[in-house]
């Protein structure tokens, strides 16, 4: 139940006596609704609504139905309120309003397929009423389970109560101040308002400790708070002075809700002051949200001027004569918007039942355009559910406070903290050399175009890990003492979510020979098979990435053949690779050829013995070795790891001097 007499007397625009009624009579029960005493005459309906019970009673039924919902809407209490516009359409109520009605208390309690049916017969009478448009695409969009976002909504329990607390909102920017408003039964006076069943909202503050933990919230201290209801606040920049939204009733007055100005001394608040808007006595005030700059004042009214219902208006604080202005159309419908909040000079948020969204109040994003108008966009889910959701204050970053009832079956207002998790991503990987194993002492350095540039050294076990933002293009270079650089380079992606990539970096040693994998020749000639070419460009690439570098490229025969023929077959080979480069832009200055046959058997490394478990790290590959093999297979397999191509670093300062 929300927002006290602040929320449901704001729109009201009959007079509001002081005084109660009592009884279970149709005239009490409308007197009652007339003072805007919806919590008794709901009560009251209900007796005379069950003591309808003739056939000649069914059209008055329908009337008494009607008004039950009405205060049902007014209460907030979705469940209650469509099953008695269900009783209204029943007995034959015969205004069509009360399918729109229906619609949105239906939409306001989730029943989102049954809202479209009861808007879209609303619309068969009324077809360009916009307020059952907008319906009909917000309750789409429930249905359809739209605009879901990575906002992680929690129950704020340590400020609520079993009553209605809402409408946060923190003194300032150390966020260690917040103020919201409160019926809890600790509230001050003894009377519960007849308007919400509950007791009159007071101004309740809670700070965190040392260790930034929120303590209980207590009463404002000072002259603040008394038997009417006060709440739903916000401050100026030095927050030295709280605007607040104040209900005052008065015999044989028009009543209804103004905003207020109380002064701070120490952590006491002064009595309030009536903040003076216009000469009109009728219109109600309230909501007051300043801008950050302290400049200007944004408020809800129904003053004439809007576009229906209640309307975010702003006023200049410096100088009011002819600064009131209302906010237009881009934020304003015929539905009510409410509870704005000015988070930057070109942001603002509000709730609104009249923008499409997911029932009742729904809190919308507004960012100012380079025209004048505004972007109006629902933050959807979780933030915004079937319920009411509305009085969001922000903390630091995406984070804050906002208000809701929903699921509270009797339209109880709570408050909620809400953070949107930043996106994590990263890229890991490791740094390893030629055989495998880590690089010692490696370093990683990655630059992106947003201007950021980081730089890590690996762990023991050659990994790493960076965190990086999204939708940057990135370049990384590794490299370490004792080997070649290796770069790589990608975009991370611009999606709303976490993610990590996945890069490893191999690098070759300047201190001994370092095989290139996957050329391959035509038997018994040297030409240069094209699934050879992927292998090559990337030994281009690691040419370019370390310019200052010059290299041998040698091929290597197995023990067949002579050896006049092997060397003359191995050092064409090597030839072909070295046209190869050349062709793709490396200097031939930085390249020799060297054909070696047979002279050079491998030696079985950490990694080839992996790969070949049936030879020892150590082993050499001698024709004297492979012919004690045991198998054709096995010195099939000996002969295949000798006939090899690979690299060796002559020199590292090539044109540095």
């Amino acid at each position: 139940m929300k927002r006290t007499i602040i929320n449901t007397i704001i729109g009201a625009v009959s007079t509001l006596l002081l005084y109660s009624c009592g009884g279970a009579k149709l005239s009490v029960a409308d007197e009652q609704m007339a003072c805007g005493e919806y919590y008794d005459a709901s009560k009251t309906y209900r007796k005379v609504y069950n003591k309808l019970t003739k056939k000649e009673e069914r059209k008055l039924r329908g009337e008494v139905a009607w008004k039950l919902a009405e205060c049902h809407r007014r209460l907030n209490q979705h469940a209650r309120a469509s099953a008695s516009y269900q009783n209204a359409i029943r007995y034959g109520y015969p205004d069509s309003t009360a399918y729109l009605r229906l619609a949105q208390s239906l939409h306001g309690n989730g029943q989102y397929a049954q809202a479209m049916t009861a808007y879209e017969t609303y619309l068969t009478w009324r077809p360009g009423d916009q307020l059952a448009q907008n319906g009909l695409v917000g309750a789409r969009m429930g249905k359809e389970k739209a605009l879901q976002t990575r906002y992680v909504v929690k129950n704020a329990r340590q400020f609520n109560t079993r009553r209605s607390d809402y409408a946060p909102m923190f003194l300032d920017n150390s966020y260690d101040r917040l103020y919201f408003t409160s019926t809890t039964e600790k509230a001050q006076g003894s009377k519960k308002s007849e308007i919400t069943g509950m007791k009159n909202g007071d101004i309740y503050v809670a700070a965190k400790d040392e260790q930034g933990r929120w303590g209980r919230p207590e009463p404002v201290e000072g002259e603040l708070n008394s038997e009417l209801d006060e709440g739903i606040v916000s401050f100026s920049p030095d927050g030295q002075t709280m605007y607040l939204t104040k209900a005052r009733r008065e015999l044989n007055a028009h009543t209804g809700v103004e905003i207020f100005t109380s002064q701070r001394s120490d952590a006491k608040w002064s009595a309030p002051v009536k903040f003076e808007i216009t000469a009109d006595t009728v219109s109600s005030y309230g909501h007051p949200a300043v801008s950050p700059d302290g400049n200007w004042l944004y408020f809800t009214s129904d003053m004439p001027g809007g576009s229906g219902g209640k309307d975010i208006w702003r006023i200049n604080l410096k100088e009011k004569v002819g600064s009131l202005e209302n906010l237009g159309e881009w934020i304003n419908t015929p539905g009510d918007e409410m509870f704005p909040y000015v988070r930057t000079d070109s942001v603002l948020y509000f709730a609104s039942n009249g923008h499409p969204g997911f029932g009742g109040l729904d809190i919308f994003r507004a960012e100012l355009t380079p025209s004048g108008g505004w972007n109006v966009t629902n933050m959807g889910r979780p933030v915004n559910t079937p319920g009411d959701d509305f009085g969001i204050t922000f903390g630091p970053g995406e984070t804050g406070y906002l208000s809701s009832n929903n699921k509270d079956l009797n339209g109880r207002d709570h408050i909620f903290s809400f953070e949107l998790p930043e996106i994590k991503v990263t890229i890991a990987g490791w740094v390893l050399d030629k055989d495998e194993e880590p690089v010692p002492n490696a370093i990683i350095r990655i630059v992106g175009d947003d201007g950021s540039n980081q730089k890590q050294v690996a762990r023991d076990d050659g990994s790493f890990n960076f965190k990086l933002d999204r939708g940057v293009k990135y370049v990384m270079l590794a490299g370490a003492k004792g080997y070649l650089n290796a770069k790589q380079e990608f975009t991370s992606d611009n999606a709303e979510e976490d993610v990590e990539y996945g890069v490893d970096f191999t690098l070759a040693s300047i201190n001994k020979p370092v095989v290139v994998e996957n050329i391959f020749y035509d038997f018994d000639r040297a030409t240069l098979r094209p699934e050879s070419k992927d292998a090559l460009d990337e030994l281009a690439q690691v040419l370019r990435d370390n310019p200052n570098v010059t290299i041998e490229m040698a091929s290597h025969t197995d023990r067949h053949g002579t050896d006049e023929y092997n060397i003359n077959l191995s050092s064409r080979r090597a030839r072909s690779v070295i046209d190869y480069l050349i062709s793709v832009g490396i200097n031939a200055d930085r390249l020799q050829s060297q054909g070696y046959g047979e002279s050079r058997p491998k030696t079985i490394t950490k990694k080839l013995a992996r790969e070949h478990p049936n030879f020892k790290e150590g082993d050499i590959l001698t024709e004297e070795y492979i012919l004690a093999l045991p198998t054709p297979e096995l010195q099939d397999e000996a002969d295949q790891i000798n006939r090899r191509t690979e690299f060796q670093v002559l020199s590292i300062d090539y044109r540095m001097f």
